[in-house]
């Protein structure tokens, strides 16, 4: 084994942060058995210096990111401070510098992962972040390595924890939205601005990263179609139990069935209570992979959280250290089939719609001509009316999304119809 200690910086010392601090200093035997050099924290850079953080030392605090990272000797930098910047500029300095890079950045990878990857294979450095998409959840390097020679042809998966907290509250105790984001709240689970959970940007960061290493292509964070989840209400779950179905929110990433471009969404949909991911329950993440070769797989585990996300940070910390004493770097940029990236216009789905009609003769058949005259099969129908008001809840066969949003339009136009309750999309079939 090396004696000389492999050098790491960690930008950021919050609740991911002191895990890794921690777990690189209560497990460093394993960790340098298993990398064949120890690994020695050099430096913590943080905004706060005189915060007490047990186990560290106050020596190695410091306030000054960009000195920390500009070191000579510094092998590896681990960012987990979050958002754009400064967090852009330091990995970036730390590649020109010698450093590789361990990322849980989700936010910065969606939008300039292209450019940081450039910026890494530029200087022979190494970019991993598989702590970026599911927290403690192998997923990007299967995605990277293990399924390198197969053809992925789906990605699907619950990537937020909190939502679905939310959402499975609201499932198995009938909870209103605002009953169960309060709990989830004060379980802590939910942040006190929960914004970047509930209306989706976080899940839309991660589906933008699946979306690019699954297809081999460049997806940013605009091309994603974002859908919140806080419209959803009882009823559209008791709907859904009517369906055999239950609600998540779900990212999906999709090539199209000619395989000349991709799709990536993020909302609500219902899907069939016997797909595996209808069972993820609290917390938890799962991501459904489909393939060519390897036909359907799941991963499952913690997907946030200050120990499940620095378990990942480590793994990815481990493979650096390896490459780094092998003198070799691990997997960059795949993009070479730079396919487009299609509207959600062109997606082709099954939908839940929930009408408020009047209760009078004839309404369901002006109701289906709109359906027909957009080329949207209707599969079912049920309606239950009383006191001259009436619900109307049509699910279609497959159809565009673009076909939908224009029948819905001349619904909302007709007399007969006070309003549209609710759309929902239905997947997993």
């Amino acid at each position: 084994m090396r004696t000389r200690p492999l050098k790491v910086a960690l930008l950021g010392c919050g609740v991911v942060g002191s895990e890794v601090a921690r777990i690189m200093t209560t497990h460093a035997d394993d960790l340098a058995a298993r990398i064949g050099a120890p690994v020695e924290l050099a430096g913590v850079a943080v905004r706060r210096p005189s915060k007490v953080r047990e186990g560290i030392d106050p020596e190695l605090v410091t306030t000054d990111a960009t000195a920390l990272v500009k070191r000579g000797d510094i092998d590896v930098v681990v960012e987990v401070i979050g958002g754009i910047e400064p967090a852009r500029s330091l990995i970036t300095t730390a590649f020109e510098h010698g450093a590789s890079v361990v990322s849980a950045n989700k936010a910065l990878l969606a939008q300039d992962g292209a450019a940081l990857h450039a910026a890494a294979e530029a200087n022979n450095r190494d970019l991993y972040y598989e702590a970026a998409v599911a927290g403690a959840i192998p997923l990007i390097r299967p995605l990277r390595e293990s399924l390198a020679g197969d053809k992925i042809n789906r990605v699907m998966g619950i990537v937020n924890g909190t939502t679905n907290f939310i959402l499975d509250k609201m499932d198995s105790t009938g909870a209103g939205y605002q009953e169960a984001l309060d709990e989830a709240t004060a379980l802590g689970y939910a942040e006190a601005d929960p914004t970047a959970d509930v209306e989706a940007f976080d899940a839309a960061a991660k589906a933008a990263i699946l979306a690019g290493i699954a297809f081999h292509t460049r997806v940013r964070l605009d091309d994603v179609y974002r859908e919140g989840m806080t419209e959803v209400t009882a009823a559209d779950f008791a709907s859904a139990k009517e369906m055999g179905c239950t609600i998540k929110l779900l990212a999906i990433c999709e090539r199209a069935a000619d395989g000349g471009s991709v799709t990536a969404r993020v909302h609500p949909a219902m899907i069939p209570l016997s797909h595996p991911l209808a069972s993820v329950r609290g917390a938890y993440n799962a991501v459904f992979v489909e393939s060519d070769a390897a036909g359907q797989l799941m991963f499952y585990g913690p997907g946030a959280g200050g120990a499940p996300t620095a378990s990942a940070v480590l793994g990815d910390l481990v493979a650096v250290c390896r490459n780094k004493l092998s003198g070799a770097t691990g997997p960059g940029d795949s993009a070479y089939t730079q396919l487009p990236v299609s509207p959600m216009g062109e997606v082709v789905t099954r939908y839940h719609i929930s009408l408020d009609v009047a209760d009078k003769p004839g309404v369901l058949a002006q109701v289906a001509t709109v359906f027909a005259e957009h080329g949207v099969s209707i599969d079912t129908v049920r309606q239950q009316g009383k006191d001259g008001e009436a619900s109307l809840v049509v699910v279609t066969h497959r159809a565009s999304d673009a076909s939908l949003n224009g029948t819905v339009e001349a619904l909302r136009s007709l007399d007969t119809v006070r309003g549209v309750a609710s759309i929902m999309r239905v997947e997993g079939e």
